[in-house]
């Protein structure tokens, strides 16, 4: 058994939402996570997304699967094709390629655009909120193939308290700020297993969970 309906409880009480992230789990424990409730699936990169899951048409009922990981341009043609939403998106070119890969496809595609909260050079997101907002309205005048839905982020390196409620309380200002841009703005992902709790706190509205569910990657 997994440790999703233990995680799931505590979550819930919470009100946010619950994404089982199984990157490198196989996808026996995908489905042991879904006989235990859950529904909702983060895969890191797309070759495993591929690889691991059914196609849509074929998945579990209610299964849904978000890619979280970085996207490259060269992937996003099977991203799109394969996943329900993209969490990851952190640039006007790589959103312009996600638009005309879903058109080509006749697909609307849900995504949440990634702000780099704590300015951490090796980290992938826009860098400040005048960028992300940009973005946002970029998506909103000049995409109908993609479905704005908010914004993502991830805690500093090395878990340290006071930083990762500092870069949430951001995260989540400029989350208020999107919400004002456009009303399908519902999401603020932000918390890992390490510092859901935190995130939560500081308004999380989805938490990415692996370690806690599926237990050390493989």
């Amino acid at each position: 058994m997994t440790g999703y309906a233990e995680v799931s409880r505590e979550v819930a009480g919470s009100g946010a939402v619950l994404v089982a992230v199984s990157k490198t789990h196989p996808y026996s424990a995908v489905l042991e996570a879904y006989a235990e409730g859950a529904r909702i699936f983060g895969e890191n990169r797309v070759q495993e997304l591929a690889s691991k899951f059914p196609l849509p048409e074929d998945r579990p009922e209610g299964m849904k699967v978000y890619l979280i990981g970085q996207l490259q341009r060269n992937k996003v043609k099977k991203a799109v094709e394969l996943s329900d939403r993209i969490e990851s998106v952190d640039s006007i070119p790589l959103i312009e390629k996600i638009e005309a890969k879903a058109a080509a496809c006749g697909k609307t595609i849900e995504v949440l655009l990634e702000i780099n909260s704590g300015g951490e050079e090796q980290k992938a997101g826009f860098r400040s909120e005048h960028e992300i907002l940009e973005a946002a309205s970029f998506i909103i005048s000049s995409c109908p193939h993609i479905a704005l839905r908010g914004m993502m982020t991830v805690g500093p390196l090395g878990f340290d308290e006071g930083k990762n409620r500092a870069a949430f309380s951001y995260a989540r200002s400029v989350f208020e700020k999107m919400k004002a841009i456009s009303p399908s703005v519902d999401t603020l992902s932000m918390g890992m297993s390490a510092d859901w709790r935190t995130a939560i706190e500081c308004g999380s509205t989805e938490v990415r969970i692996g370690t806690a569910i599926f237990g050390e990657r493989a």
